[in-house]
């Protein structure tokens, strides 16, 4: 799945191949990807890089069909991706039909891609560049194009797009080269080793020929508002060495010695990729409105922080033993709630904002299937797992170690005397649903804030009189106990009076409420009633409106250890490693079952925390 680039001296190594059902090719090189007639590539195509502040999707045919700048939320100055007419993009390929190997550097997020056409072979390896120190203070991709074998002509082109309807680009041809300039954007492309470049009103063409041994760059440079520094070729070039260098230090730093090494070191590089560096929170994914169905209308803006993610993603770091990024995140949440509090919302912006609503640009979305959303409406709901997951975290920081300061403190005991009120309301559901409810789960939101609560106060991190936190969590164990359950389906139901399941009781084997045989029985009736192969529908009614929900698979695995039942935990997860993710590792939010396209906002940080949980949950809880 992930290789190091030959000119790091360090040997390469095949990627895993794909299960025969989605497998690209006999040995493993996949025919350029077929792009429908509008020009939209399949959602499985992409792999994704980033600099800590944006991330570009690259389809296998070598073009990067989404990047926003200079940041993962801004308006996406490339985006075909839902708008392949006018949304923009940066091609780079080869003239003649070709078959494409793809890997990355090894402990990296520096993509390279291998094509291999009639008369020739060249390697394209792309990065969007950090710097000495760290993040570059502009935004910087760098495409370096080396040739194998033979002689191949490759085409590429610089075509800014509209962000979504609101400005119009346009190139200006100065002494310093061509400069591009949309909605407050300024972009120079840089060149080297090539044969022509042309200059167009909106956009900017450049011909290479690639022979063995041979070297050459497509470059972009970025600023938003602000003068911008035009880097040389050169420095572009070296720049990827360098970001190779500083991907494999943050490498150095993370420590994992269990099973299923390559897909939780990938899944942790993507996790790093959603990392918003400049606040410390992690976004949800890292597009808008890909679609959960084909039929259209569940189209999500996901560039969000959500207070759940933040819960799990912390988890896994500090496993890693990352303390940057847990201590950035941390530091982010408390301070986001403290300033919009008393309670904590569903989720904020990256920079620790509210959301200002959800607009519907008039764009048509991946093939056609819309709306496209700006915003998110989440924010606004009352969803009760929030109390939960935000004392899973602080109780995670305190038993590394670490202490909470007191304005911390105070906080959290007000937030748990607030759950022990609003436990009895209906809410929306982890699923954020339009029809609130008495969810199960919702109500173990609140039992698993005020345990953790009570242990927190206990420890002297937080004041308080814990009786009354304690007293409530016991009511909400009852509750559930003789509301939620169904002797007859011997599982806990979505909510009292439903006939339906809820994939996110899974969460609450985790939490440990219940890792006894009514649990037991409730994944057995999950897996019956929910399950497509070893993947799982979010609740009951959903295998009629979209696909399977990747982070479910991951959490039965969790759920299955936690429960006893190890032999079944590691077949489910040797299970999913073959085809569940994309050629080099990434997990969109859904699949289809029934061919495996991705489905949904990508690459999904619920998905990859998921799947870094389960293995970690295999590898503690093993006997």
């Amino acid at each position: 799945m992930s290789t190091h680039h030959e000119s790091a001296g360090v040997q390469r190594r095949g990627a895993r191949p794909a299960p025969d059902a989605l497998r690209w090719g006999p040995t493993g090189a996949a025919p350029v990807t077929e792009r429908d007639a509008d020009g939209y590539a399949d959602l499985r195509s992409y792999a994704a890089i980033g600099d800590g502040r944006t991330i570009a999707l690259v389809a296998r045919d070598g073009r990067i069909d989404w990047l926003p700048l200079p940041a993962m939320d801004a308006p996406p100055v490339f985006a075909a991706l839902l708008d392949a007419e006018h949304g923009g993009c940066i091609e780079l390929c080869p003239v003649e039909p070709f078959t494409v190997v793809r890997e990355y550097v090894d402990h990296t997020n520096v993509l390279t891609t291998t094509f291999s056409t009639a008369s020739g072979s060249v390697r394209v390896t792309d990065a969007l560049n950090t710097g000495v120190a760290g993040r570059l203070p502009w935004s910087e991709l760098a495409r370096r194009i080396e040739g194998l074998s033979g002689t191949v002509a490759m085409r590429a082109a610089v075509r800014p797009g509209t962000c979504f309807g609101t400005a119009s680009p346009w190139v200006q041809d100065t002494v310093q080269g061509a400069v591009l300039r949309v909605d407050g954007v300024t972009m120079a492309v840089r060149t080297s080793g090539e044969d022509r470049v042309h200059t167009g009103e909106q956009q900017v063409e450049v011909t290479y020929t690639t022979t063995p041994g041979s070297r050459a760059l497509l470059g972009l440079v970025a600023t938003e508002r602000e003068p911008l520094f035009l880097a040389g070729p050169d420095q572009l070039d070296a720049g990827i060495d360098r970001t190779v260098a500083n991907w494999q230090a943050w490498g150095e730093e993370f420590s994992w010695e269990g099973e299923f090494d390559e897909s939780v070191r990938r899944s942790a590089l993507a996790l790093k990729l959603l990392i918003h560096s400049p606040s410390g929170s992690m976004v949800a994914a890292g597009t808008t409105s890909l679609p959960e169905t084909r039929a259209g209308g569940k189209n999500w803006d996901y560039r969000y922080a959500w207070v759940r993610d933040s819960a799990y993603a912390l988890t896994a770091l500090f496993r890693f033993g990352l303390r940057e990024e847990t201590h950035g995140a941390m530091s982010w949440l408390l301070g986001t709630i403290r300033r919009h509090g008393p309670e904590p919302r569903v989720c904020y912006t990256l920079e620790g904002g509210l959301t200002d609503g959800v607009h519907e640009p008039d764009v048509p979305g991946w093939r056609g299937v819309g709306p496209v959303q700006v915003g998110n409406g989440a924010a606004d709901q009352l969803q009760l797992g929030v109390y939960g997951d935000l004392f899973s975290i602080v109780a995670l920081y305190v038993e590394q170690g670490n202490v909470l300061d007191a304005d911390t403190g105070r906080m959290l005991a007000s937030v748990a005397d607030t759950a022990c009120d609003r436990w009895q309301q209906k809410d929306a559901g982890m699923w954020e649903l339009h029809d609130p409810q008495h969810y199960t789960t919702s109500k173990l939101g609140c039992w698993q804030a005020l345990t953790k609560a009570v242990e927190l106060c206990e420890a002297g991190q937080i004041p308080g009189d814990p009786s009354r936190w304690r007293s409530e969590a016991g009511r909400i164990r009852r509750w559930v106990e003789e509301n939620a359950w169904d002797d007859d389906r011997g599982a806990y139901l979505w909510y009292p009076g439903s006939d339906g399941l809820d994939c996110s009781i899974l969460l609450h084997a985790i939490s440990g409420f219940d890792r006894g045989e009514r649990m037991s029985s409730t994944l057995d009736a999950l897996r019956r009633e929910l399950g497509a192969g070893p993947h799982l529908y979010r609740y009951t009614g959903m295998d009629a409106e979209e696909g399977v929900f990747l982070a479910c698979s991951y959490w039965m695995v969790s759920a299955l250890q936690l429960c006893g039942r190890g032999a079944e935990a590691r077949a489910l997860m040797a299970e999913l490693e073959e085809g569940t993710a994309n050629d080099v590792g990434m997990l969109a939010e859904m699949l289809d079952p029934a061919d495996g396209s991705f489905l949904g906002n990508l690459p999904q940080a619920l998905s990859h925390l998921a799947l870094v949980n389960a293995a970690i949950t295999l590898e503690e809880h093993s006997p």
